[in-house]
């Protein structure tokens, strides 16, 4: 199963990709946990992040579910809607990288440039700088099955589905994704016994 573009815009992620994308949002779930834990990543600008990427993937399950996310959070439904439209006008200054950064990893599709994460680790240091990486690969990964999961409920509800998806594209990624489980496990476990570097360059 190829990823599938047409007129309509961005190629949605392949199978292969979206297994990528699986491990790597498994791989970095305890940096994303300890910044959450110890204070480094709040629940606004994680929520900035995640519309960032979702902005890019253009998943409109993530951005209904985020949208109220990110009011609990406490941001106002302006900010919101900007985001979603692409206008980073209501970033915090100091949230900035870190914005830019999701839009990118997104739109290299998992691949950033080695320079873009440098930015990110400079400005950030390596601990904050893991859980903001964890905080984008976990909407990545909402992204790359949400919209197939969202284009095959709309097909049963009688809404419009995704233009960009098909009802074979939706079985082959929801089906995967069960059988990935597992496989993913035990591949971010064996990275991490081997400590691996948390991410790849394009």
């Amino acid at each position: 199963m190829t990823a599938k573009q047409n007129s309509a815009g961005r190629k949605l992620y392949s199978v292969g990709e979206a297994y990528m994308i699986f491990f790597r949002a498994m791989y970095t779930i305890p940096g994303l946990r300890k910044g959450r834990r110890d204070g480094m990543l709040s629940g606004d600008f994680m929520e900035r992040l995640m519309l960032a990427v979702t902005e890019v993937n253009q998943c409109a399950l993530c951005s209904y579910a985020h949208t109220k996310m990110a009011l609990e959070s406490g941001m106002s439904r302006e900010e919101i809607e900007a985001l979603l439209s692409g206008d980073p006008s209501g970033v915090k200054p100091e949230e900035m990288t870190a914005y830019l950064f999701a839009q990118h990893y997104a739109d290299s599709r998992g691949r950033p440039s080695e320079e873009a994460w440098n930015s990110v680790v400079r400005q950030y240091g390596k601990e904050k700088s893991a859980a903001i990486l964890g905080a984008i690969r976990m909407i990545m990964m909402g992204n790359a099955y949400g919209i197939p999961l969202g284009s095959f409920l709309a097909r049963f509800s009688g809404k419009a589905s995704d233009p960009r998806s098909s009802i074979w594209y939706e079985i082959a990624m929801l089906a995967t994704f069960a059988v990935f489980i597992p496989c993913v496990i035990v591949n971010a476990l064996v990275a991490a016994l081997l400590r691996l570097p948390l991410i790849a360059f394009s």
